[in-house]
């Protein structure tokens, strides 16, 4: 699998054991952790909604004092949060069916205590291939809404036309301008989308909506 750079992994555990033991295991993986001693203070941290802009993964304790486990991946999902970091749910035994369930309502996966540290380790970096993955896509969602930010109003009309299938004659009785001024504005849009055709254009506009 391939090492995903500068990623991260928060883990959530009121247990100090536990979190120590977790972060010395990621640092002999190379992989950087921050630890957490509740839900409260990792929501602190995240309080605005913002994910870090690196591929990260939450492990996170599912009884806690004050707000648990549960109710802080909740709080993620509600945000879309945990798309983009992947929770990982550490239980007990007696926690197994919550976890499961939480898993069937977009947690990454679970691992029971006491746990495999290979085996642990393995989703982990599943979980960030997973968030880089996401990373990726926002980061061209958000190139892609910055180019046609870029284009002016006549520029979109021609450019919706296009994506209709009209051509340039069409297009020019349809917005009342020469075929010549519907080549110019053509030409633009393509160059500020950074597309060769019509439907390489369609297909980029295609992919960021699915």
């Amino acid at each position: 699998m391939q090492p995903i750079i500068d990623a991260s992994v928060f883990i959530v555990d009121d247990d100090a054991g536990v979190r120590e033991a977790l972060a010395w295991l990621l640092r002999s993986r190379r992989l950087l952790s921050e630890t957490y001693d509740s839900a409260e203070s990792f929501q602190q941290r995240f309080a605005g909604g913002h994910v870090p802009s690196q591929p990260s993964c939450l492990l996170l304790d599912v009884r806690m004092p004050g707000m648990s486990g549960l109710a802080l991946f909740d709080w993620l999902v509600e945000r879309r949060m945990h798309l983009a970091m992947p929770v990982i749910f550490l239980t007990g035994h007696a926690d197994v069916p919550t976890a499961v369930d939480a898993v069937k309502r977009g947690a990454f996966d679970f691992c029971e205590k006491p746990f495999s540290d290979n085996a642990l380790v393995d989703r982990i970096e599943q979980a960030l291939q997973h968030s880089a993955k996401s990373v990726n896509e926002r980061r061209a969602s958000g190139q892609l809404q910055g180019r046609l930010a870029e284009l002016t109003e006549r520029e979109r009309d021609v450019m919706r036309l296009v994506l209709e299938g009209l051509p340039n004659k069409r297009i020019a009785d349809q917005l009342d301008i020469s075929v010549r001024t519907v080549e110019v504005h053509r030409a633009r849009v393509f160059e500020k989308m950074d597309v060769k055709s019509a439907v390489e254009l369609a297909n980029l506009l295609r992919n960021a909506e699915a």
